[in-house]
Order: structure tokens, then sequence, then C-alpha cells
């Protein structure tokens, strides 16, 4: 588990070893608070955050492929429910 200024998260994947929590407190904004899937990459030294829900986490792959330069750094992380 992995604690943020915005919640616990789960490490899915971490390819290149990328993810750093502050970078990621840092670049959060409210808007990914509705999603379950934060995916953050790297683009041109700079860190993106993009969310996914259950239905579309499916297309993470698709975005990683289309929005990101091949062989580049990434995360994925799940969102811990709240019960």
């Amino acid at each position: 588990m992995i604690e943020t200024n915005f919640g616990e998260f789960e490490l899915v994947k971490d390819f290149k070893e990328c993810f750093e929590v502050k970078s990621f407190n840092d670049r959060y904004v409210d808007y990914l608070d509705k999603y379950e899937y934060i995916v953050g990459d790297y683009s041109s030294e700079m860190l993106r955050l993009k969310g996914f829900t259950d239905e579309t986490y499916k297309t993470v792959a698709d975005y990683l492929k289309e929005s990101c330069n091949p062989n580049t750094a990434y995360f994925i992380l799940k969102r811990k429910s709240k019960e």
C-alpha cells in the first residue's frame, strides 16, 4: 500500500520504477478523485496523470501505446476503497 495526500493506493505496475510519492502529490488534481485507477507517465520528463474507471481500465494498454512514447516510464495505481 502507498499512502499519499489523496488516499491510499495499491501499486499495480511500476514500469522502470518511476513512481515517486512527492511527484504524484504535486501533480494530482481533484478531478482524479472519481477514478479507481490512476496512470502516470513521463512525457518530456514531466509527469502526466490520467484516470480510469473499472469499466475503462481495459483501455490502459491502448492509452499507453497511443499517447505515450515507446518504452516510456509509467505506473498504475489502484485506489484503495474506503471500508
